[in-house]
Parts: structure tokens; C-alpha cells; sequence
């Protein structure tokens, strides 16, 4: 692959993992599908690390719009900070546990039926948060109750096509909490999942497994850095987008998309073309 493949592919895998990851309809599976569209492969576990990079880009965007938040977790009592940590452990369990099982399973024969399973799961995720969310009456406070619930949803986005958004604010929604407080929790809740993903690469590139390496040509680094720039440029946009949307409570047509887009998987592994 030489430098401009690598870059203008990069550049596009970066942009919709920025737009991606805050809006509700899964970064992950948007890269997966991506990845096999533009045929951009890595070995030797690569690929995952140029993900896990994109997602730091992410990071980016979302540390500076939640920045007065950020720092408001460490003073007393310290009640969302605990939360957010309680919060975090499904995932992480879960990520620790299947995570290299469930790359492999999407990057496999059956990834593109999966992917549209999941995409058709999260749509009818965002149909029955809208619905709920425009007929209920009252919305409690953000408490340990609902923040576990959405901890628990954001263990199961770990499956590419099942957005981690669209579900931790399903969960919040259907639980009860206000709409401004599971906006905010459901991004807070993104940063330790994201630096828990990057800390665990750069652990299996100082420490490989035997027989696996990460090997990167120039290439692709030059592409990765490009990516992870423009990552960050259009997830600070997304942020503010699906707070609008999040307070308007209108996912049907994010709903539409990911439907129309599950029918696209399908029709593309059925054809034989991916």
C-alpha cells in the first residue's frame, strides 16, 4: 500500500469513525463494514490497533466538549465518578474477556450477516427510546439504578453494529433518567471504555503473545495519524449533533438508516461481493 492509499483511505475510515461513534449507529460496524469496502487489511494485528487509534480520536472530541464535566467528577462527593466507574466494569469484563473472539467472528464469513443482525438490533433500540422517551411524563435524576443499566448495554455494544450510544441511552431512557443526564453519562461513559481499549494494545505491542506481532509499514502510519486527525474533527461535530438529537429524543431516522443499511449487508454477502 503506498503513502496516498494509505492516507485518503485513512482519512475516510477516520471521518466516519468520528461520526460514527457518537451518533447511535455503531462505529465499530461502520468500520468493519468500511474496512471490507475499501479492502484496507493490516496483519499481524494491526488492523485492531489502527481501530483502537481512530477511537482515541474520538477521545479527542469528546474530553474537550465534556471538559467542565470532566474535571466536576473529582470533587466531593464524588457520586457520578463512582457511578461512571461501576458503570464501566460490564464492559470492560467483557472486553477483556471475548473481545479478540468477537474480531474475529465479524472479520469472518459470517461478519456481514452479523453486522446486519446487529444493525436491525440497534434500530429497534432507537425506535423504542423515541417512543418511550415522548410518552413518559417524569424522568428521575441519574442514579446508580440507571447507570448500571446503561453499563450493562454498553457491554453488549461491544458487538460491532450495536451502537454504544444508541444503546446506553436506550437503557437510560427506558430506566427513567432524564434526557440531559443520559446524554452526559452516556459520553462520560465512552472515555475509560476508549483509554481501557488503548491501554490494552499497547500492552500486546510491549508484550506480544507469542508468534503475533503488530507490524506496520510507513504507509500506514502516516495513514493512521491522518485518520486519528480527522477522528477527532468529526467527532466533536457528531458530539454536538446527538446532544440536539438526545434532547429531541428523534432517532427514527437513524433507525431508517441502520434498517436500510442491514439490508445492504445482506444483500452484499448474498451476492458474494464482500
Amino acid at each position: 500500500m503506498n503513502y496516498f492509499e494509505a492516507i485518503w483511505k485513512s482519512i475516510i475510515l477516520g471521518t466516519v469513525q468520528g461520526l460514527t461513534e457518537f451518533l447511535p449507529v455503531s462505529s465499530s460496524g461502520h468500520l468493519s463494514l468500511l474496512q471490507r469496502v475499501l479492502n484496507y487489511s493490516i496483519g499481524g494485528g494491526g488492523m485492531m490497533f489502527v481501530n483502537v487509534m481512530l477511537h482515541l480520536g474520538t477521545l479527542f472530541a469528546v474530553v474537550w466538549v465534556f471538559r467542565r464535566d470532566i474535571l466536576a467528577l473529582f470533587k466531593k462527593p464524588f457520586k457520578t465518578l463512582l457511578m461512571l466507574i461501576v458503570a464501566t466494569i460490564p464492559a470492560g469484563v467483557v472486553g477483556l474477556l471475548f473481545n479478540s473472539e468477537i474480531d474475529e467472528l465479524f472479520s469472518g464469513e459470517l461478519g456481514l450477516g452479523l453486522l446486519a443482525l446487529c444493525f436491525s438490533f440497534t434500530a429497534l433500540l432507537l425506535l423504542i427510546t423515541e417512543y418511550v422517551a415522548r410518552r413518559r411524563k417524569q424522568f428521575e435524576p441519574l442514579n446508580w439504578q440507571h447507570s448500571l443499566t446503561m453499563g450493562c448495554m454498553q457491554a453488549i455494544a461491544l458487538f460491532p453494529g450495536i451502537s454504544r450510544s444508541g444503546s446506553t441511552v436506550f437503557a437510560g431512557t427506558v430506566s427513567g433518567a432524564k434526557r440531559e443526564d443520559v446524554a452526559k453519562f452516556s459520553f462520560l461513559m465512552s472515555i475509560p471504555i476508549i483509554l481501557g481499549s488503548v491501554a490494552v494494545e499497547i500492552k500486546d505491542i510491549v508484550f506480544p503473545e507469542e508468534g503475533v506481532t503488530v507490524a506496520m509499514a510507513a504507509p500506514e502510519i502516516v495513514g493512521m495519524i491522518f485518520g486519528v486527525l480527522f477522528a477527532a474533527v468529526s467527532g466533536f461535530f457528531a458530539v454536538k449533533v446527538m446532544l440536539k438529537v438526545i434532547n429531541r429524543a428523534n432517532y427514527k431516522w437513524f433507525s431508517l438508516y441502520l434498517v436500510l443499511l442491514a439490508v445492504c449487508c445482506l444483500s452484499l454477502d448474498v451476492a458474494g461481493v464482500l
